[in-house]
């Protein structure tokens, strides 16, 4: 058996899921009001001076501090199986079930939110390495409660879950720099579909 690593946004996707479900649950107009007012902190991604991760966070907290947990739950899961099949790259869909046709243990490992990303993985058999919301007296905080599961993350929470020298070979698939440290793990690595 075969273990198969997906990224998700931009290799599974062709388009990115957190500003697709933020738009998803607050709408356009309150997407853009959202993103003037946080101009100068994303600048300060572009430039550098903040993480990835920490401005995710922030925006998160920003659309999404407050909301009651079930109801943010719920609007996932609609989002996950009616809007999130729309986003899917037919080239994942055939290598996923080429993978499965392998008996090969397939794994979507994304800095994404896990809960928009549950049910389209659970509905495919698919397992699911994500970066999780922090939910606080029935709240969701905003903030996450693991770490963002992005570069060397992905590694560590892969090798927490499973005994990769087990597996007969490790195919791994993404996109970005954050994916780099997953391709590296990998017997055969594909980076935006191509072979490296």
């Amino acid at each position: 058996m075969a273990l198969a690593l997906f990224d998700f946004d931009g290799t599974i996707t062709f388009k990115d899921s957190f500003g697709d479900f933020i738009a998803y649950a607050v709408g356009r107009r309150r997407l853009i009001t959202g993103a003037v007012l946080l101009s100068p902190m994303l600048l300060g991604n572009v430039l550098g001076l903040i993480s990835n991760w920490r401005a995710k966070e922030i925006v998160s907290t920003y659309f999404f501090g407050g909301w009651d947990a079930r109801g943010f739950v719920e609007l996932a899961s609609k989002y996950s199986r009616e809007r999130l099949p729309h986003l899917i790259r037919e080239i994942a869909l055939e290598r996923i079930a080429w993978h499965k046709q392998q008996g090969d243990k397939v794994v979507v490992v994304s800095a994404s939110i896990d809960l928009w990303l549950a049910d389209w993985c659970t509905d495919r058999a698919l397992d699911l390495i994500a970066t999780k919301l922090a939910i606080e007296d029935g709240k969701v905080t905003g903030r996450f409660s693991t770490r963002n599961c992005s570069g060397q993350e992905k590694v560590r929470r892969i090798a927490e879950r499973y005994d990769v020298k087990s597996f007969d070979r490790v195919y791994a698939y993404g996109d970005s720099a954050g994916d780099k440290a997953m391709l590296g793990m990998a017997d055969e690595k594909y980076y935006r579909w191509k072979r490296l």
